[in-house]
């Protein structure tokens, strides 16, 4: 199903405007994937770059062209850890959020 557009104006406006959420969307997203539910951890990651950073903002701090970015987030990329880890590194940094993992 596809998201409307004020759906994700919505989303954006409210990453925008309250840390915590954008901190708790992030943070789902990388659980999600440490989970092993790759589509829907790429799927978030890539909705919460639209909302923030944007691909070609993405793509300058990453080092990587930004339609190699768009691919490894839509549904049938296949990100190597090396360049996930870098965009999730300056996800963090760009938001201003510091993820850490803890055993449960």
């Amino acid at each position: 199903m596809a998201l409307t557009r004020e759906f994700k104006e919505t989303v954006k406006a409210r990453l925008d405007q309250d840390p915590a959420f954008r901190a708790a969307l992030l943070s789902d997203a990388v659980e999600l994937l440490l989970d092993g539910d790759l589509d829907t951890g790429k799927s978030v990651l890539r909705d919460f770059i639209n909302a923030t950073i944007g691909f070609e903002a993405l793509a300058r701090k990453v080092d990587m062209p930004a339609k190699s970015l768009m691919r490894m987030f839509g549904p049938k990329g296949n990100p190597r850890a090396d360049n996930l880890f870098n965009v999730i590194r300056a996800l963090q940094e760009s938001a201003g959020i510091h993820l850490a993992v803890a055993a449960a």
